[in-house]
Order: C-alpha cells, then sequence, then structure tokens
C-alpha cells in the first residue's frame, strides 16, 4: 500500500522546491536531459520509487491534462518499473486499487 500523504507532500515540494525534505532528508529535484520535466527518487516502505512530472507533450490523458495547465505527476515503482500512482493538482490516485477492491469483495 501507498502512502498517499507522502506522495502528496512530494509532489508540492517538488513542483515548487529544487529539493524536497522527506524523513529528515534533502533529496534534490532532477530535470530530465531532453524535456527538462521534474523527478525525485525516494524511497518508501523499503522500497525505491520516482516522481516523475507528466510530459505536456504526450497524447494520452495525462499528458492532455498538463498541457492544459493541469500540474501532473507520475510515480513509478524503480524494481518493476511500472507506474503505480498519478497525482492531479495535488489529489493522489493508486493505479489499480479499484479492480483490487472489487476482485477482494467477490
Amino acid at each position: 500500500m501507498l502512502d498517499i500523504e507522502l506522495l502528496r507532500s512530494i509532489v508540492i515540494q517538488m513542483m515548487s522546491r529544487t529539493s524536497v525534505e522527506l524523513q529528515g532528508q534533502s533529496i534534490r529535484v532532477r530535470r530530465t536531459s531532453s524535456q527538462r520535466l521534474r523527478t525525485v527518487a525516494f524511497d518508501m516502505n523499503s522500497r525505491k520509487y520516482e516522481a516523475i512530472e507528466q510530459n505536456p507533450h504526450k497524447t494520452s490523458q495525462w499528458g492532455k491534462l498538463a498541457s492544459s495547465g493541469h500540474q501532473v505527476v507520475q510515480f513509478k515503482d524503480v524494481q518493476s518499473n511500472k507506474f503505480v500512482a498519478v497525482s492531479v493538482d495535488g489529489k493522489v490516485k493508486e493505479y489499480g486499487i479499484q479492480s483490487r477492491q472489487k476482485k477482494s469483495a467477490s
């Protein structure tokens, strides 16, 4: 399970600062080389994650939201290389949470 409050805090900090304060540690906000998108690598629950600012030039639903002025950040599990959550304007949504809840209710 993801720590939604922690993810929200990371988004707020990474979009407005050059570093993120996380559990008493300062983590630098980096920029990708080509698109200059913000990224932050961090640990949560003994796993490595990366927060990545959404590329507004992508044609996905998230790219369209970013190009229309929304603040979109994707969260990726580094080990599995899969996106696990998204934040739109500070509201975090975990991927796959509804389908897991439906399966457990069956």
